[in-house]
């Protein structure tokens, strides 16, 4: 049973040091308590006290791998109902369909597009996670012969589906090094496939007919020993399903459910044959709460608006994605090149810095730390205004770089120009366009 606040700071050193970021250690257990912070944090606790916080420390939703190395994706670990409130941890994961019934050539096109769908956006690389390998025709060898060719086709997690424990146990003769997921342990076979993840040290997930028959499994797993379980309620319905994910979200996380404490899968390619209802569909389980979703197949059309989304709900609302500060060199830039400046809020650098590239002009541009915020913001909060941005410019070294003393700086922080030259003394401030679009024929008319 989880511990109450009070019973945590009893066990807590009572220090106050605030080196967890919290003032004092009562406030650090209640936010363990309530799942808003990490025992880990605390750098003084005793060994005998993380034995009893284990469990209150613990998030309600138990965090998952599946996979290794680099390949490998976390789902679980969720503290919170919505993101306001803090954050989500661990972003829903994508895998692609292949089964024992596809041509070898509709086999090979699937796990291609996996390898090969790889957007990139504010310097992130954004692509599906996992092929699932499913047997249809119930043939053990025909099975392990498909997960053989997958498994040298793509480096990526996998997960292993059907509902004999034979068959799987056929599949993880080839790939049991590669962690797959085991899906899945029915009422019928739950021992027999909870063995299998047991021995091999694989997740494995659980399909009940229903939520109690969900929990009944997952009781008896986790008391067989193997704790790391993901959850399917069965359900192939929209609605039922979104209900299920809502009711398991909430139990684990209001009325700390253990049993209801796992990540989820659901698949969208069980409940339409329609690609862009499916799209829909896994849409709507992104943001409500599929720790992964397996489509039938990878299009382009699709996967690129999926995983654009599982970008934004999957960022942190409370730290902005933000770029490295210093000087970034566009092109070949040399000593008489155009000099700009703007903040390091990631979604701002990749526009101007992609709009400079595209001006065909090499240019130097000073990326400012600005706590991850746009200019506007920035400007308005005093976090990028003419004595910090000189003090910046000062230190970054751009002056060995450059023979002129200009410098472009974004329309929208106009009025820092003249502050700018009492800064710093030589140099000729320059009002670039307020909008990205308009760099490059600025740039172009720039002497």
């Amino acid at each position: 049973m989880a511990l109450s606040g009070i019973q945590i700071f009893k066990l807590l050193p009572k220090t106050n040091c605030g080196k967890c970021g919290i003032p004092t250690c009562l406030a650090f257990a209640m936010n363990l308590a309530a799942g808003k912070a990490e025992l880990s944090s605390c750098p003084t606790v005793s060994e005998e006290a993380k034995a009893q916080l284990a469990e209150a420390s613990a998030p309600p939703i138990r965090p998952i791998t599946v996979g290794t190395g680099a390949t490998a994706f976390k789902v679980g670990g969720e503290t919170v109902m919505f993101r306001h409130e803090k954050r989500f941890e661990n972003p829903t994961a994508i895998a692609v369909l292949v089964t024992d019934a596809m041509s070898d050539a509709d086999v090979t096109a699937r796990v291609d597009k996996f390898n090969k769908y790889t957007y990139e956006r504010v310097g992130l690389k954004l692509r599906a996670q996992a092929v699932a390998i499913k047997s249809e025709s119930g043939d053990a060898a025909k099975f392990e012969a498909l997960v053989g060719k997958v498994a040298k086709a793509t480096d990526g997690a996998l997960i292993l589906m059907s509902d004999k424990p034979e068959v799987l146990s056929a599949g993880l003769k080839v790939v049991a090094a590669r962690k797959p997921l085991i899906y899945a342990a029915t009422k019928a076979t739950v021992e027999a496939v909870g063995k299998l993840g047991k021995e091999n040290g694989c997740p494995v997930a659980v399909k009940g007919a229903n939520l109690d028959e969900v929990a009944q499994m997952t009781d008896i797993l986790e008391k067989a020993g193997v704790k790391d379980l993901v959850i399917d309620s069965g359900a192939r319905s929209v609605k039922q399903a979104f209900q299920d994910q809502l009711i398991i979200r909430g139990s684990a996380l209001v009325k700390k459910f253990r049993p209801l404490g796992y990540p989820t899968i659901t698949l969208p390619c069980e409940m339409t044959k329609n690609p862009l209802k499916e799209a829909l569909i896994a849409s709507m389980f992104i943001s409500k709460y599929a720790g992964i979703v397996v489509l039938s197949d990878l299009l382009g059309e699709v996967l690129f608006p999926l995983v654009v989304e599982r970008l934004n709900i999957f960022t942190d609302p409370q730290r902005p994605l933000a770029t490295t500060p210093g000087i970034y060199e566009i092109g070949t830039p040399n000593d008489a090149s155009p000099v700009l400046i703007t903040t390091n809020f990631s979604l701002t650098y990749f526009i101007v810095s992609g709009e400079i590239e595209g001006s065909k002009i090499p240019s130097y541009l000073l990326v400012m730390d600005t706590e991850g915020l746009s200019v506007m913001t920035a400007w308005a909060a005093g976090k990028f205004v003419a004595d910090l941005m000189a003090a910046f410019i000062k230190k970054s070294g751009i002056d060995s770089k450059i023979k002129h003393r200009k410098l472009i700086i974004p329309g929208y922080s106009a009025s820092e120009s003249g502050g700018l030259e009492e800064e710093l003394p030589g140099w000729e401030i320059m009002v670039g366009p307020r909008e990205g679009s308009h760099i490059p024929a600025y740039l172009k008319g720039w002497k």
